[in-house]
């Protein structure tokens, strides 16, 4: 059992993806979604832009790795594929690639799209060096609700949850059994705030990363 924690730089819902019953990251962090097992836990920690305190912006354990052949076609996953049309939940939806009948990738107009919805080469290049899609319905998605991270994984015999650029993910076991007895402690599961972008001016949004 391992644990990944990250700083979630740009919360708008899409990565991660906290609905439809499912919490999953299938795009942006390709090195976590590379990596990461079944049994596994991911910690996204609020930017510094959106809180000034260390807060968790979502916790999830992984419960299935997919493709994104399979995260495509799967019927519990429509839902999550992007309509510029839908609820703003659709807007974000990150269920965006599928391959082309060669080898290339198709890309859905998405939140990762050019702003006239053509492909963004650039998205696409980062998100697919790796095809895993974290799936988890043991999760806990706080959003622009985040929860101030106990001080206790702040500095943990001199280890922390804490992380700059990249992502974290040597921490000993006795840190991950903690973090994990005390988030299934808090007996918080689900979705309990809505992403901190949707609480600014939509002009502010961008398709792209």
């Amino acid at each position: 059992m391992g644990l990944f924690s990250y700083v979630v730089a740009r919360d708008y819902g899409f990565a991660p993806n906290p609905f439809c019953g499912y919490c999953t990251l299938a795009t942006c962090k390709p090195a976590i979604r590379q990596r990461a097992n079944v049994g596994d836990w991911v910690v996204g920690i609020a930017s510094a832009g959106d809180s000034d305190t260390p807060r968790l912006v979502y916790v999830m354990r992984v419960d299935e790795v997919l493709t994104y052949e399979s995260y495509w076609v799967d019927p519990r996953f429509l839902c999550k594929r992007p309509s510029r049309s839908g609820s703003v939940k659709q807007l974000f939806g990150d269920n965006i690639y599928c391959r082309d009948n060669g080898s290339g990738w198709i890309q859905a107009d998405s939140h990762h799209s050019l702003p006239d919805g053509s492909p963004n080469e650039r998205n696409i290049a980062n998100d697919t060096q790796s095809e895993g899609v974290l799936v988890s319905q043991h999760f806990a998605y706080w959003g622009s609700n985040a929860i101030k991270i106990p001080q206790q994984f702040l500095d943990f015999n001199g280890e922390t949850i804490l992380v700059g650029r990249g992502y974290r993910h040597c921490f000993s076991d006795a840190f991950v059994r903690e973090f994990v007895q005390w988030f299934e402690g808090l007996r918080a599961h689900g979705f309990f705030g809505p992403p901190y972008q949707w609480e600014r001016k939509s002009a502010n949004w961008s398709r792209s990363q």
